[in-house]
């Protein structure tokens, strides 16, 4: 073949191939962008709140240096933001007070070993009351609300050792809860008590919660705690309630903190002590409490050992949701979760990692809880943690004095909900294509004129999205990420494709025209 021919070939070929490579690119980068969909014409739960805990730490944190113990408040609580626009705290809209059993004032004594798990009472040895004890955390729920936390909620692990069986603050056994029925009135008087006493030191008193994981045994001392049976809830709550009417108290009763959110729905392997929504919640049952005045209409639980693996997680959420659709108006708060075991080699609860990874894992777990299981609230167990473990927002030198505090990226994955879902917002409908790895959830806060967005990328590579609110006018967009290197941080960004950086949480904050 003559060489003028052949050259005139590959000049055809090269053509050709790169027509194809740059057809074939072009393709890719299309199909690399991901839509998300938000359709304000669908709305699931309202939102109640975002919360944590003050044990067991704050009872001596809050009595550290002023200086130090305000900018851990700060980075809870605070809705500032700095001169870049970035939030200085996560914006917390619930705290909740571990009204303590009386275990510290007995010291050894008490068996629970570890002192920071003991905890005071306002109530004496010989009746009285002083509300000069658990001082530290009076002093955050005092600052909790300065920064504008609206709701704070008390729960109690054990009843006073005063009134229980073995004047301890845990269960002898296991086999039976460490109060007896004819002491129901003292723990009730107690605890409204106790709710008239912070009242005095302007702490209003939203929702009080009497059980802590009933179908647990509590009987090893490692902390206050002890089993209730549905059967004693429910005597224990009618009780609560007159009590609560009596006084002229407008705190609401919050039930019943179950240990895994399956026993909410059936009794597993606790009889007596699961199925707690048709227990407490349907008429024909026995232990009905719909009924009473002062009961909360929510039912809560805690979502330990059922998010892995992830076919788990999934199901027992929407085994939760339809449970829930049975009993008109009944809501669902998660009120309390941290990484616990070995999650099925997913994720070690066991030492303290203040990077991305198990903040990724938090995230994936409050979306499944918000986005499946429909909570109406979100509550992480311990604020501040000293322990080697992946329990804290924020970790401390385990020091009663003083010490140094750390930031985790836990605490800013939280808060790229909790800053910017407000009370009072609604869940409404954002879907992606069903082969993203992208999860994502959408919120409208008609009282703000606000849409806010939250998308986690667990993945190690940077994803292209495009937000589709339909016909909704769009005033103004920021964008706050959490990852690796940043902590809820502003970033610029367009209206329309937007980057989500590798393993991390963002958040699309939308001003809008209603």
């Amino acid at each position: 073949m003559h060489n003028r021919s052949i050259y005139r070939i590959l000049i055809i070929l090269l053509l050709v191939g790169f027509s194809s490579f740059g057809q074939s690119s072009f393709e890719n980068a299309a199909s690399s962008v991901e839509q998300i969909n938000i359709d304000t014409s669908v709305v699931y739960q309202n939102i109640d709140n975002f919360g944590a805990s003050d044990a067991w730490s704050c009872q001596f944190v809050g009595l550290w240096p002023k200086e130090k113990k305000e900018k851990i408040a700060s980075l809870l609580f605070s809705k500032e933001v700095d001169l870049d626009g970035k939030p200085k705290g996560i914006g917390l809209s619930l705290w909740r007070f571990n009204l303590g059993a009386g275990s510290s004032a007995q010291g050894a004594q008490s068996d629970i070993k570890d002192e920071w798990r003991r905890a005071e009472s306002f109530l004496q040895e010989d009746g009285s009351y002083n509300f000069e004890k658990q001082k530290g955390q009076v002093w955050f729920a005092q600052k909790a609300k300065e920064l504008g936390v609206d709701q704070l909620l008390l729960f109690s692990n054990s009843p006073p050792v005063k009134f229980t069986k073995n004047s301890k603050a845990y269960s002898s056994s296991g086999k039976a809860s460490n109060l007896e029925k004819s002491q129901f009135q003292n723990f009730a008087t107690y605890l409204t008590n106790a709710i008239i006493g912070l009242e005095k030191k302007g702490l209003s008193i939203d929702y009080v919660s009497p059980f802590n994981e009933p179908q647990w045994d509590w009987a090893d001392a490692g902390q206050e705690g002890t089993p209730f049976w549905n059967q004693e809830i429910a005597d224990f709550v009618r009780v609560l309630d007159s009590e609560i009417t009596k006084k002229g108290l407008k705190t609401k009763i919050d039930i019943a903190e179950a240990g895994q959110i399956n026993y909410l729905t059936r009794e597993d392997n606790r009889p007596g002590r699961g199925d707690q929504i048709t227990q407490f919640f349907k008429p024909e049952s026995k232990n009905y409490l719909g009924n009473l005045t002062n009961l909360s209409r929510t039912i809560s639980g805690h979502s330990y050992f059922t998010t892995s693996p992830n076919q788990k997680l999934i199901k027992e959420r929407e085994i939760l949701s339809e449970s829930l659709e049975t009993v008109e108006g009944l809501k669902f708060w998660m009120s309390e979760y941290c990484i616990l075991g070995d999650n099925d080699g997913e994720i070690e609860g066991n030492g303290r990692d203040l990077s991305i990874d198990p903040a990724l894992y938090m995230a994936k777990v409050i979306h499944s809880d918000l986005a499946i299981a429909n909570a109406s609230a979100w509550h992480w167990w311990t604020a501040i943690s000293p322990y080697d473990y992946k329990d804290g927002l924020i970790y401390i030198d385990k020091n009663k004095q003083d010490g140094d505090f750390y930031e985790s990226k836990m605490l800013w994955a939280l808060g790229n909900y909790s800053r910017f879902i407000e009370p009072g917002s609604k869940r409404i409908k954002a879907s992606v294509n069903t082969a993203s790895s992208l999860l994502s959830s959408a919120y409208i806060d008609k009282a703000n004129s606000k849409i806010t967005l939250v998308i986690i990328n667990s993945e190690n590579k940077e994803k292209n999205i495009k937000p589709n609110l339909q016909d909704i006018e769009i005033q103004e967009l920021k964008t706050y990420v959490t990852s690796k290197d940043y902590n809820l941080e502003l970033i610029p960004n367009t209206k329309s494709n937007i980057k989500v950086p590798a393993k991390s949480i963002i958040s699309l904050v939308y001003q809008i025209a209603l």
